[in-house]
């Protein structure tokens, strides 16, 4: 009894503790070097095309290749990086023209089978304010067509970072989501492009998954530590199903805008969510409602943080329906891969051996919640 009594009182708390860091998670703020994708808006006239992205220009004239980052603090040119984000917006803009020659070759638009040569049209660079926080500046660029009439294809290379496009607006707005080097299609002079639903639904899911896997560390985390609570069948199904549930609702929710929470405070809750699971593996072996709630909740802050990917990316109106539906069955397969990917790396050759909770569930359990707390201290206080 005493046994049981020593486990619920850790138990109490565990979720003593979890309440503390949302409160501290929700007025504290997240660190800024993140790489989040280019938006450009196209616009393919008679004789011109113009290409207006709005982007984080430092990290383009540091000459960082954003392919494969998830932070610039990882690359060599961290230091010139931090160093342009302290300009005034004229001596950014001077350093930008002063590149362009350069830079410029990396932007790619193509009309009648030839390359284009874009000007810089205008810049508009935001004066530094918070250095923890990102400066986005936007960038218009002017190419003159043949006369051929041709269509246009826009994109730039891959060291550039991941990139959306989009023509035109409202129900027939075509949007795209661009990485290594990816071009868009054909975006016509007098129309706005079109895509196959066939075409954008698998777009959407391998967006999906790459969310995951290779993407998305601190779901992986989340879901490995759904998957190290229990190997038996019922309370991974009970845990995944609340988890999939939740996250469904409050993407398809925010995506349509009626729920609304910044990444401030999203991010680091769901770093303490992964803390939560892991710590709670440690001292519970049976599924109960509370664990499953639990569970569930978590996933509607992960909804919350797929739905800022769909937001960068942007939801082509008239494929809604198929780019929601597409994205979450990635995100789903992202997550069954992983769960997969662990029971046969541990699980099915391990799992019944008498010393698989002390030396594999514990151990793995403690190591994600160290990982997860690190990462809640450097959204909140770093």
């Amino acid at each position: 009894m005493a046994k049981l009594s020593w486990r619920a009182a850790v138990s109490s708390v565990a979720r003593l503790a979890l309440g503390l860091v949302i409160l501290v998670a929700a007025a504290a703020g997240s660190a800024a070097h993140e790489i989040r994708p280019a938006i450009a808006d196209v616009t393919v006239g008679a004789d011109e095309v113009r290409f207006d992205v709005e982007l984080a220009l430092e990290s383009m004239v540091a000459g960082i290749d954003l392919q494969g980052l998830d932070n610039t603090d990882a690359a060599p040119e961290a230091n010139r990086y931090d160093a342009l984000r302290a300009l005034g917006s004229d001596d950014l803009e001077a350093a930008l023209r002063g590149r362009w020659a350069q830079l410029r070759q990396g932007f790619i638009l193509r009309a009648g089978g030839a390359d284009l040569s874009p000007e810089i049209a205008a810049v508009e660079i935001p004066e530094p304010g918070d250095l923890d926080l990102p400066r986005d500046s936007r960038l218009s660029l002017i190419a003159a067509l043949p006369p051929d009439g041709s269509s246009v294809t826009v994109g730039w290379i891959a060291a550039y970072g991941p990139l959306v496009v989009r023509q035109g607006g409202g129900e027939d707005g075509y949007s795209a989501y661009l990485t290594d080097g990816q071009l868009s299609a054909e975006l016509p002079r007098d129309a706005v492009a079109q895509e196959a639903m066939l075409t954008a639904f698998g777009r959407y899911i391998v967006i999906g998954f790459e969310h995951i896997v290779p993407k998305g560390l601190d779901h992986i985390l989340f879901v490995l530590g759904l998957f190290f609570f229990s190997l038996k069948f019922r309370p991974l199904l009970y845990q995944v199903t609340a988890f999939t549930l939740a996250h469904t609702v409050t993407l398809a929710l925010a995506v349509l805008g009626y729920v609304r929470l910044s990444p401030d405070i999203v991010e680091p809750l769901i770093a303490a969510s992964i803390v939560y699971v892991a710590v709670e593996n440690v001292f519970s072996k049976n599924i109960t409602p509370w664990r499953t709630a639990i569970v569930f909740g978590f996933g509607l802050l992960h909804g919350l943080g797929f739905a800022s990917v769909l937001g960068d990316i942007g939801l082509n109106p008239a494929r809604f329906l198929t780019g929601l539906i597409g994205f979450n069955l990635g995100v789903e397969f992202g997550q069954l891969f992983v769960i997969g990917v662990a029971f046969f790396a541990v699980g099915y050759w391990f799992g019944r051996k008498p010393w698989y909770r002390s030396r594999i569930t514990t151990p793995a359990s403690l190591a994600i919640a160290a990982v997860g707390a690190y990462w809640f201290v450097e959204r909140t206080l770093l």
